[in-house]
């Protein structure tokens, strides 16, 4: 669990992290090493699940080297259901990070949305459906391991 007090925003007890795949965490359906290893720290504290439609189709080669539940959305309205599913586990205690129009609704349930730009970009929606916004996967990750850098970012 992560516990933050944020001026002008309040206490954060956050138990759940929700990470979308393509995009945010893989290149090209593929998840680096560096993101792999700070997911595996996360997950000490956190219960972490990974949410994708898989895009890439590599799914099945990544699943084992990640240290969360997986959680499958098809087509159409993935948005609706990783919207749903936030609200399954408790929007309340809960993180989600994303980049895609698809993640615009899960960002905006979620108790803490994080948006990440990376290589691939960022659907303008899902920016500013954000509380906080990051260039990469990495992060977004250390922001939730040095809850300072939260503080700073979110403070009011």
């Amino acid at each position: 669990m992560i516990k933050v007090d944020i001026p002008g925003r309040g206490r954060y007890e956050l138990h759940n992290l929700v990470l979308d795949m393509n995009g945010t965490l893989a290149v090209d359906g593929i998840i680096p090493d560096q993101v792999l290893h700070r997911i595996e720290t996360l997950s000490q504290g956190l219960t972490v699940y990974l949410i994708t439609a898989d895009t890439y189709g590599k799914l099945e080669s990544q699943k084992d080297k990640i240290a969360a539940t997986i959680e499958r959305v098809h087509p159409p309205g993935e948005a609706l259901q990783k919207a749903a599913f936030i609200e399954k586990i408790g929007a309340s205690a809960c993180i989600a990070i994303g980049n895609g129009s698809n993640d615009v609704e899960m960002l905006k349930k979620a108790q803490l949305g994080i948006v990440v730009i990376g290589g691939e970009g960022c659907a303008t929606d899902a920016l500013l459906a954000a509380d906080i916004i990051v260039n990469r996967s990495e992060d977004a990750l250390d922001l939730l391991a040095n809850t300072k850098r939260l503080i700073a970012t979110l403070r009011k």
